[in-house]
């Protein structure tokens, strides 16, 4: 198998300094102020985003930053304690999911949402919009839905076999392999001839046998025309496909920018590792001689750092700060005594 050919990036996306919400050239998504609470629990607390048109986005940030939750405010799977956004210049504010989807915005989930007991290709049809035959009047008179519908299966059948899986087209989407339903659900969402494409963690549980594949049609995507924003763990899936990076953590953008200038960002490496990584607490408390710190750390820092100060950040423990063993019960004291 030939290696994938490298695609060039797209750039100049954003305005000024790349930093939390800064401006882009032309974007398609602008939110303001958008909050989404959960009892105390602040799950999504943007200030403003801006997401660039023609590119392709990734959002990344640890378990429970906010990603999913942010997916579902601006696609109206949720609806959000305050905060306006807009998509392609139509406020989207208190507008329903199947309506932001007609309007050229569409998703997939996570955990794929194929029709089980529907073929392939039903679950195809099922993706296009202002289908006649869903009337119900319309529906009892053939004529009136035939062509179109001849016509969405032929147009469903091109991007199954864009997909490869035309030949699973009439079997049930219950019997598709996990990565085949990600497939398949990239491949329905595009029988509404989206603008935007947005995905949550599209390689979460695919055979790396077909990891490759989702990347070229991931590509693909933007090849066509489209703008495609993603959630994905995956920081070399990111790195080889993401024109640019939002993170995200404890609900907030902490940082925005080119993939790799990104993944150097103190906020980033804070986010997803912890804060002070480049110390080896070894050198930094004598322990160890700087010439045989860990290769990992930063030896300067190391030696340069204080114990007390990170004890007082919180970052480290003060030997001999642990618990003390408890005390012996009385029952046992008064077993002892007898």
């Amino acid at each position: 198998m030939t290696a994938p050919v490298a695609r060039a990036k797209t750039t100049g996306l954003h305005v000024g300094e790349a930093a939390p919400g800064c401006a882009k050239v032309d974007p398609i998504i602008i939110a303001d102020n958008v909050r989404r609470s959960f009892g105390g629990v602040h799950a999504v607390d943007v200030d403003h985003l801006e997401i660039p048109r023609g590119a392709i986005t990734a959002l990344i940030g640890p378990n429970g930053a906010g990603k999913t939750t942010l997916f579902n405010l601006l696609t109206g799977f949720d609806q959000p304690n305050e905060g306006k956004w807009s998509y392609d210049g139509h406020d989207l504010s208190g507008v329903s999911a199947y309506k932001v989807a007609r309007m050229g915005l569409v998703r997939t989930f996570q955990l794929t949402k194929a029709l089980g007991l529907l073929t392939v290709m039903e679950n195809m049809k099922l993706g296009a919009k202002n289908q006649k035959g869903e009337k119900f009047w319309a529906s009892l008179i053939p004529a009136l839905w035939r062509k179109q519908d001849d016509d969405l299966e032929d147009q469903a059948m091109e991007l199954l076999q864009r997909f490869k899986l035309d030949a699973k087209a009439d079997d049930f989407a219950a019997s598709l392999s996990g990565g085949q339903r990600k497939l398949l659900e990239m491949a329905r969402a595009l029988m509404t001839v989206p603008t935007l494409v947005m995905l949550d963690e599209p390689m979460a549980g695919v055979n790396p046998a077909l990891t490759q594949s989702l990347l070229d049609h991931i590509l693909n995507l933007k090849d066509d025309g489209m703008t495609v924003l993603f959630v994905e763990h995956d920081m070399h899936m990111v790195r080889h496909i993401a024109d640019w990076v939002v993170v995200m953590a404890e609900g907030r953008v902490v940082a925005e920018g080119d993939p790799h200038e990104v993944m150097k960002n103190p906020a980033v490496i804070d986010a997803y590792l912890g804060a002070h990584q480049e110390l080896d607490l070894g050198v930094v408390t004598g322990r160890i001689d700087i010439q045989d710190a860990d290769p990992s750390a930063s030896p300067e820092a190391s030696a340069s750092a204080s114990a007390d100060a990170l004890v007082a950040d919180g970052i480290a423990e003060e030997e001999g700060a642990a618990a003390k063993p408890a005390e012996p019960s009385s029952s046992h004291n008064q077993e002892d005594s007898k």
